[in-house]
């Protein structure tokens, strides 16, 4: 069963845009580097910052031609 603070705080991550989402995580992995274990479960909730930061940088297909022309 995943903790409830960070499955809150990932529900919460998950509506970020990339500028905002880099520094939370970038700021997260800072205090849990100079701190560790100051905040509970900080490494899983890093982990799952990690893969929305990832999974929003992936390339964006180019626009597909109109549907009335044919493929060449």
């Amino acid at each position: 069963m995943p903790n409830p603070i960070s499955a809150a705080l990932l529900r919460f991550a998950s509506r970020l845009r990339f500028p905002q989402l880099f520094f939370l995580v970038a700021a997260l992995f800072l205090v849990d580097l100079a701190v560790p274990d100051l905040i509970p479960f900080a490494d899983e909730i890093l982990l799952g910052l990690l893969t929305l930061l990832l999974g929003g940088l992936r390339k964006k297909s180019p626009p597909d031609a109109p549907q009335g022309e044919a493929r060449k």
